[in-house]
């Protein structure tokens, strides 16, 4: 797969998804997971509408990518 280039401020997004997904993972059953199931929601919209994927040629693959390079934290390492 080609390497994409994501903004920053996309890769920032996804990863707070991460975090925040891994966060209520961790939460105990009946712990009280819906302020980040409300965050999680919040976060995916922001995500889906981000104009990076108004570009022409955009696809799930780079989708996946996004989420590949956010667990990896390289958008953290080029900041």
């Amino acid at each position: 797969m080609q390497h994409i280039r994501f903004p920053d401020d996309l890769l920032a997004l996804q990863s707070a998804w991460l975090r925040t997904y891994k966060a209520m993972a961790a939460t105990p059953a009946g712990m009280g997971t819906s302020a980040y199931r409300r965050q999680l929601i919040q976060l995916s919209c922001a995500i889906a509408v981000h104009p990076f994927w108004a570009a022409p040629g955009r696809s799930m693959a780079a989708r996946v990518e996004l989420q590949r390079q956010a667990r990896a934290g390289r958008w953290a390492r080029a900041a």
